[in-house]
């Protein structure tokens, strides 16, 4: 049989040919998948490492980080279409308070809160203001996808109750706020035909919001240059580098696809706190996480499945 398939191949050289290419693509979509989720899950790590270790504080940190995704993914958009500044005029002031509220919520939170816990947070309330959504448009979930929505919810539930293993109570309510505010932002953005300009536009128009913050809490700023370089990576390069990345490698999944594959988030800044902060692997978020992501897998799959 194997000699009968290396000779066809022989005789079709073509057929060799269009099968490498395509095992070329698979790989290079993995590889931009993979680097997009590791980027995103930096987000958490940079953030972590710079305001837990005091080298700047939540105000600064959020203009800091909004401001270079801005300039990045300006950049960006001119780089790839050649598009002037009045091409990017496609933020809505909406989207960007949605944006400007997840990065705010999210810097003070990562102040008292460890990088997993944070992260798996962060996702459960990002997929549930978007299934809490659907549910409120009509959609109608089977018993199994609803026994999967109950099952993260009772995770997350227990995952935040009162407890030596419990987070922060007002850094988890903090990231809760973070997650609601990106569930918002990407369910107003399932709509725009240009995603990174659109995207570019919102953060751009985020960044005046970000200044009033770090005007308001001038007396509380603490910077360092340390603090600083993890607020530009974190803007420029996890956020702004890795949204351009996303969207380029979007098209090319399924939705059931991206939405699974975003689960693996938590998962690396979990794994990012433990080599990086040293931050303890509890039995508690162990399984938290694993109900919370297996609820959420098993909800995305049978609703992809009734679709």
């Amino acid at each position: 049989m194997i000699v009968d398939a290396l000779y066809s191949l022989q005789l079709n050289p073509f057929l060799c040919v269009k099968r490498m290419k395509l095992l070329e693509f698979f790989v290079r979509i993995f590889l931009l998948t993979t680097i997009t989720m590791i980027a995103f899950g930096a987000n958490s790590i940079f953030g972590r490492v710079a305001l837990e270790s005091d080298a700047i504080d939540p105000s600064n940190y959020t203009f800091i980080r909004l401001l270079s995704g801005a300039i990045m993914l300006a950049i960006l958009v001119s780089l790839s279409s050649g598009a002037g500044i009045d091409n990017l005029k496609r933020g809505n002031m909406i989207s960007a308070f949605c944006l400007f509220a997840y990065a705010a919520a999210f810097s003070f939170s990562y102040v008292n809160i460890e990088t997993g816990v944070g992260a798996l947070i962060l996702f459960a309330c990002v997929q549930a203001t978007m299934i809490g959504w659907s549910l409120y448009k009509g959609d109608r979930p089977s018993l199994f996808e609803w026994l999967g929505i109950i099952v993260a919810f009772g995770a997350f539930i227990w995952l935040v109750s009162p407890g030596l293993e419990a987070p922060d109570p007002l850094a988890a309510a903090l990231m809760a706020i973070s997650g609601i505010a990106w569930g918002a932002y990407s369910l107003r953005g399932k709509s725009a035909s240009d995603p990174l300009k659109a995207t570019a536009g919102n953060f751009i128009l985020s960044v005046p919001m970000g200044l009033a913050l770090l005007l308001i809490s001038l007396s509380n700023s603490q910077l360092s240059a340390y603090g600083v370089v993890l607020a530009v990576a974190s803007g420029a390069i996890t956020s702004g580098m890795g949204y351009a990345l996303w969207y380029r490698v979007l098209p090319q999944l399924t939705a059931t696809r991206a939405s699974i594959v975003q689960l693996t988030v938590p998962v690396v800044a979990g794994i990012g706190g433990l080599l990086f902060l040293s931050e303890p692997l509890t039995f508690r978020f162990v399984i938290a996480s694993a109900l919370i992501l297996g609820g959420v897998a098993i909800s995305i799959l049978l609703k992809a499945k009734r679709a």
